[in-house]
């Protein structure tokens, strides 16, 4: 099958690509810099806070809820692989 390029002229340009993105990028970096600029003091007194929430968003997205306690590969809950401990006896 040959590729037809008045196909690929009809196809919907993608939002990212587009000069409308740019331009929408561009002004929330400038929007950015005078927000922490003038309101820096806002900002830092602020961040103690956003450091608090992230502990609960860190448990809810690294750990997928609590639906994965307690499942462990042996396969009873709570126990776990036998592990070898060395004596002084089996050292040569």
């Amino acid at each position: 099958m040959q590729h037809d390029p008045s196909q690929s002229a009809s196809e919907p340009m993608r939002f990212w690509g587009s000069r409308y993105a740019i331009g929408l990028i561009v002004m929330g970096a400038i929007a950015a810099y005078f927000l922490l600029s003038e309101h820096r003091a806002h900002f830092f007194g602020a961040l103690p806070f956003l450091l608090l929430l992230a502990c609960p968003l860190m448990h809810v997205f690294m750990h997928r809820g609590h639906h994965g306690h307690g499942q462990r590969a042996s396969g009873a809950p709570g126990s776990s692989p036998a592990r070898k401990t060395p004596t002084t006896g089996d050292q040569p």
